[in-house]
């Protein structure tokens, strides 16, 4: 293959064919219509082949065409198994590998990055890469002190290609909309896009991984590879084995499955707290199951990579997530709506029935009513349904509900790793971390704190307080 932006005209042809398949179809749909097919069927006939079509383009592209399809990929587990069946396999690929540029490119990106002599700094580089994905490769190396380590190249034009691709996939984000219900693509592609100097830069992208590499050196759970090296078009990190999430989604144990989604759940919530960082691209690619966790060899730990979009939170993930979580389950609708009005997410110049909004979210946080809660495409599904029927009062409702900016990435993590727990049918024991990692979702003062306060209190000073009850 040849180098991004492969040949601009040819990536443009390829995405720019897309919607002109779409309307084609649509067509073709309505000529099965007219000949008496029901709608349902012609319906999901219609998703089918146009879900196969779409992701059969954007996994022979590498640049902004494979990380929205990484992104959507992610999303699969809302849709009806009839449709998503037969092309899981294709997401699954998209979620971990694409083709390689040429090993004379790769070493023209070295020598141009750490200089004519840069194979002196190895002691072993396989050419053919390891890992490849949208906008760079991982090769499998040896670093000149015995550490095995990873070196991702970044792809010659990566940055225009990335551009290009998410301006034309921009154009049609309306036909793409069916594909995954309940879920605006237009946004998803321009926060995409808001990302492309992020991504690009690989000293962020250092930073950010040994911020977590430093925080999580002797956690028993999550493992981070260091930086070794980084310089404007090449991170070398230390290597890490494992079992990539994406196959334990094709065909891991239940133990596995569930391992995985607990230690994922833990990460998310814990990541910003531990470091004030988010890391946002949470797609089963990044990550993997490696052995020898707290129970031993036959336990499991959670390897993470690729840091190239975080999300910057000082403080840790807000407060107003975690108050407005816990007065949900508690049922108190007029406080929910009233820090939804005062944090952006229901505009000043809309009034809604507070009751209505509390109906509304309930469903969602269904997992965080209960000690453990197995997470399943049918009711990922459910709730995209639920979302995505114009008849429904969610769908009004959510409608007129607002995403303030900063809110956007941390919702788009959100719901991806939701995606994945339903891609694993984990079962999760997601309020316990949620107690643990999640600002505002315990009271200030819970029943536990006031105990400690008694425990530590000197006898004397209780036998005082008797007294005067006693008086």
């Amino acid at each position: 293959m040849s180098d991004l932006p492969r040949k601009a005209v040819t990536r443009t042809a390829k995405l720019a064919a897309l919607p002109l398949g779409f309307a084609g179809r649509a067509t073709w749909g309505l000529g099965k219509r007219i000949v008496g097919e029901s709608a349902e069927i012609v319906g999901r006939e219609l998703q089918q082949r146009t879900a196969e079509q779409l992701f059969k383009v954007l996994g022979e592209l590498k640049g902004g065409a494979m990380k929205f399809g990484q992104a959507l990929s992610v999303f699969e587990s809302a849709l009806p198994e009839e449709v998503a069946g037969p092309y899981r396999a294709a997401l699954t690929k998209l979620q971990d590998a694409a083709p390689p540029m040429p090993t004379r490119t790769v070493h023209a990106v070295l020598t141009a990055q750490l200089g004519e002599d840069w194979s002196e700094l190895f002691l072993e580089f396989d050419d053919k890469p390891a890992a490849a994905a949208s906008i760079g490769q991982v090769h499998r190396a040896v670093w000149h002190d015995g550490r095995e380590v990873a070196v991702k190249v970044q792809y010659p034009g990566a940055g225009e290609a990335l551009l290009s691709d998410l301006n034309q996939l921009s154009r049609f984000a309306r036909l793409l909309g069916p594909l995954i219900p309940g879920m605006d693509v237009k946004p998803l592609i321009t926060e995409l896009r808001d990302r492309v100097s992020e991504e690009l830069d690989y000293g962020l992208e250092a930073q950010a991984q040994q911020a977590h590499a430093d925080e999580f050196v002797d956690d028993p759970d999550v493992v981070v590879p260091a930086v070794v090296h980084q310089c404007d078009q090449v991170l070398v990190t230390e290597w890490i084995d494992g079992v990539p999430l994406s196959e334990v989604i094709a065909d891991g144990t239940e133990e596995q499955r569930d391992r995985a989604g607990q230690l994922l759940s833990r990460f998310l919530f814990s990541g910003p707290a531990r470091t004030g960082l988010l890391h946002a691209d949470p797609h089963p690619g990044n990550f993997r199951l490696l052995p020898g966790g707290p129970g031993g060899e036959d336990d499991w730990r959670l390897g993470v990579l690729d840091f190239g979009t975080v999300d910057r939170l000082p403080g840790g993930l807000p407060d107003p997530i975690g108050e407005s979580l816990r007065m949900t389950l508690d049922g108190e609708a007029e406080a929910v709506y009233e820090l939804l009005r005062r944090e952006g997410f229901v505009k000043e110049s809309i009034e809604l029935d507070p009751d209505a909004v509390l109906d509304y979210l309930e469903p969602i946080i269904e997992p965080a009513l209960v000690d453990e809660f197995t997470f399943t495409r049918g009711w990922m599904r459910s709730q995209a349904a639920r979302i995505a029927d114009i008849r429904s009062p969610a769908h009004q409702l959510g409608k007129q509900l607002n995403l303030p900016p900063a809110y956007l990435l941390i919702h788009r993590v959100t719901l991806s790793t939701i995606g994945v727990l339903c891609q694993l049918g984990a079962t999760v024991r997601l309020r316990e971390e949620l107690e643990e990692w999640l600002p505002g979702f315990l009271p200030e003062e819970t029943d536990k704190d006031l105990g400690a306060l008694e425990d530590t209190e000197e006898p004397e000073e209780l036998e005082a307080e008797d007294s005067v009850a006693e008086a």
